[in-house]
């Protein structure tokens, strides 16, 4: 009897470290599987985090066009404000000009040497005819 106590016995623990064994392997795929996932999700991180800092990039990049073109369409804007000041003060002294008395006479006289009539010449230079009449008569 002490022998099927002990044969039993052995069984018994053999049987048990069968079990033991089992649930180690069992445990040791449990862990091999979490570090697959685990090294998964790790590189599924690095890929998002190149990705943010990519689009970070992407958007420092486009402000700083963004700021560029501001800036260059500020000067465009002064330099065109310039321009119209310049093109104003011209367009006054045109104005100024082509009234000036000197310059009347001129256009009727120049006029005149073309073989124009006194309608003509008032219709071109915005006189009366008696106006052009006046001026044609004083300069024979």
């Amino acid at each position: 009897m002490n022998d099927t106590l002990f044969f039993t016995l052995i069984i018994a623990l053999s049987l048990l470290e069968l079990i033991i064994l089992g649930g180690v392997l069992f445990f040791y795929l449990r862990l091999r599987r979490s570090e697959g996932l685990l090294s998964t999700l790790q590189d599924n991180q690095e890929n998002l985090l190149a990705r943010i800092e990519m689009n970070a990039r992407l958007e420092r990049e486009i402000v700083a066009t963004f700021a560029q073109r501001q800036a260059e369409l500020r000067s465009l804007d002064e330099k065109l404000e310039e321009r119209a000041q310049e093109l104003r003060r011209l367009l006054g002294q045109a104005e100024g000009i082509c009234r000036s008395p000197q310059f009347l006479r001129e256009l009727i006289l120049n006029g005149r040497r073309k073989g124009l009539s006194s309608r003509q010449i008032a219709r071109n230079a915005g006189l009366s005819v008696d106006e052009v009449e006046l001026i044609l008569a004083q300069n024979p």
